[in-house]
């Protein structure tokens, strides 16, 4: 299964639609947003614009409603951190980078994804990946995003003016 990872969209509507036309053209099944999607118009664009299931957490410039979440049926909301199982493995997501130990906490995790620093990355930390998809708002640097297909645990990362 093919699984997108974003952050930091700030409210740039044009660039996560181009990336969600990406996801569509792609296959991509579910995505996984690490926070700083910003308002509830950006909120709403997310959840009717991509059909499938979307894993959200809060970022630290999150301005929509919490409340406002529930009323998107495809939309798994997750607070300030979380911890799931997909395509067999177990995933754990935040914003800020400080709350991996917290997401570690919460048991071992094959992958964690985070956010804020708008810088793509990747690590190990012992038996974990830790994956920044960068920023699809393009804010201090090149608009990114991450797919990931749990089939080979093959991870992308996708510069979004290289985009077809």
């Amino acid at each position: 299964m093919r699984i997108a990872i974003i952050s930091d969209i700030h409210d740039n509507l044009a660039n996560l639609e181009k990336c969600l036309r990406w996801c569509a053209a792609n296959r991509v099944r579910e995505l996984i947003c690490c926070g700083d999607l910003t308002n509830e118009e950006t909120l709403a664009f997310l959840a009717d614009n991509f059909s499938g299931r979307i894993y959200l957490v809060s970022g630290n410039v999150s301005l929509f409603d919490e409340a406002d979440v529930f009323k998107y049926k495809n939309i798994k909301y997750y607070g300030r951190l979380g911890r799931f199982e997909v395509g067999g493995k177990s995933v754990g997501f935040c914003h800020e980078p400080f709350l991996i130990d917290y997401v570690l906490k919460q048991g071992p995790c094959d992958f964690i994804f985070y956010g804020h620093t708008h810088e793509p990355w990747t690590e190990k930390r012992g038996k974990a990946t830790l994956v920044n998809p960068g920023t699809l708002s393009g804010t201090f640097s090149k608009a990114t995003f991450a797919a990931w297909d749990t089939e080979d645990d093959k991870l992308e990362l996708k510069v979004l003016e290289k985009l077809d």
